[in-house]
């Protein structure tokens, strides 16, 4: 497919560019936990010690988790820029293209860009890692020689990164682009199978979470697996509904907003789409859940140790150990959150270029420009308090019943962790993502002429 038809399809380079972005940050995260499982295996070698083999697995467990996540908000990133073409391609359909050649059209370009940021990502990953080691080396904290300068596996890491992106753009704009026929295409509804598996999903989830509790109760080691299993199948059957939850959730968390006129329109704006306001949340919605998660879990355990028939010095010392594991865990998983943002920002930016239309006709009824910027705003707010909220919610509640079925026979009741400062952390991150994802966007409606908007389409 020529160049000028490949960019007709899925745009400029900068309308792709968060693929690049996630795949980069992806690529050197994966980079560095190999680099360090390479660093603590030749270390573990000269004390005797095998702790690379352990970082291994860790490396392993949180790789995946990046790319889940970096799947979720390229799925929708690219999603969100074809939906906003699709006069593009009605006129590419209507001179003879299929949808086998546009799917080719688009993964070729997603690859691409996905190579250049997974490749980018890696050389970050490797140079960051070298620059450690040696300060390290320098400082006698590290055993010189023996360190690999690439580690296996960051290859892998590049062609995963490469075959997740390609795959979440063809998942996630499967049907859009079968539906870019000369007219456009009503959006599919959402069969009623669906949310029988959803409503399956979360009863079955419910289910193996008060089983967990109960097997801590009884000191049985079965119970962490059976909450492990619980928040994994409660956590599908959440992103299975995602469509039908999170719209609702907007809509409540909308009402804070006020009744303006630029509110109003935010909030009927927000749940409009409800295709539209999941894909706008969801990569949000689970780094939250999983930072919040690790906190809580941790911060539960740690209010048990002082229940616990210890010595002032044994619970400072299990405190402390407590804190270091947490911070690490929350560490490691914190790159999720940070693609999350990325893949809200441009979704958002994503969603005003669509919207030029819309927005033209609110300029020309009267809207002025600080009330479409407070409308973005507002509406910026409206979807990441409702992701924020409800990630919260569920990470204290998959804490809690972590850290329950580890000592629930140890503690009376059921231990709650609510961890203040990661939730002050994540109320200011809210605010700054706020700002982020607002300001951009604003400026290009501000800039939206009236007439050339409703002269388009």
């Amino acid at each position: 497919m020529s160049a000028p038809m490949a960019r007709l399809i899925a745009g400029s380079p900068r309308e792709l560019s968060t693929v690049g972005i996630v795949s980069g940050l992806s690529a050197t995260y994966g980079t560095v936990l190999l680099g360090a499982s390479n660093i603590l295996s030749v270390y573990g070698q000269h004390r005797q010690g095998a702790p690379g083999l352990l970082l291994n697995v860790v490396a392993s467990v949180f790789i995946g988790i990046a790319l889940f996540v970096s799947a979720i908000v390229i799925s929708n990133g690219v999603d969100t820029v074809i939906a906003g073409r699709q006069t593009q391609l009605r006129l590419l359909r209507l001179i003879g293209a299929d949808s086998a050649q546009l799917r080719r059209g688009l993964m070729t370009a997603v690859a691409q860009v996905s190579s250049i940021g997974a490749a980018a990502g890696i050389a970050v990953g490797l140079v960051g890692t070298y620059l450690v080691r040696v300060l390290l080396v320098a400082r006698d904290t590290l055993p010189a020689g023996g360190y690999a300068i690439a580690p296996a596996g960051v290859i892998v890491v590049g062609i995963l990164m490469v075959l997740t992106a390609t795959t979440a753009a063809y998942a996630g704009t499967r049907k859009t682009l079968e539906s870019a026929a000369v007219a456009a295409a009503p959006r599919p509804r959402t069969g009623a199978v669906r949310k029988l598996v959803t409503i399956a999903l979360l009863v079955l989830g419910t289910l193996l979470l008060i089983a967990a509790c109960l097997l801590g109760e009884r000191a049985s080691m079965a119970g962490f697996v059976i909450a492990f299993l619980g928040t994994a199948t409660s956590s599908l059957g959440i992103l299975s509904g995602a469509r039908w939850i999170l719209p609702g959730i907007v809509a409540a968390d909308g009402r804070v907003l006020g009744t303006g006129a630029s509110a109003t329109v935010a909030r009927k704006n927000a749940i409009s789409d409800p295709l539209r306001t999941t894909r706008s949340l969801l990569s949000i919605l689970i780094g939250v859940t999983l930072v919040t998660t690790i906190a809580a879990g941790m911060s539960a355990l740690t209010r048990s140790v002082h229940t616990w028939d210890l010595s002032p010095a044994q619970a400072a010392d299990t405190s402390r150990t407590l804190s270091a594991m947490s911070a690490i865990l929350i560490a490691l998983v914190a790159i999720s959150g940070v693609i999350a943002t990325v893949g809200f920002v441009s979704t958002m930016s994503l969603t005003v270029i669509a919207r030029t239309r819309e927005i033209g006709v609110l300029r020309a009824l009267g809207f002025t420009a600080r009330q479409v910027r407070s409308m973005i705003i507002a509406e910026s707010m409206a979807l990441s308090g409702a992701a924020v909220a409800f990630g919260l919610v569920l990470g204290v509640l998959f804490g809690a019943v972590g850290a329950q079925s580890l000592i629930g026979s140890m503690s009376p009741g059921v231990t709650v962790g609510l961890p203040w400062g990661v939730i002050a952390c994540i109320a200011a991150a809210t605010v700054l993502v706020v700002i982020v994802a607002s300001i951009p966007p604003s400026r290009r409606a501000v800039a939206i002429d009236p007439v050339a908007a409703l002269a388009e389409a």
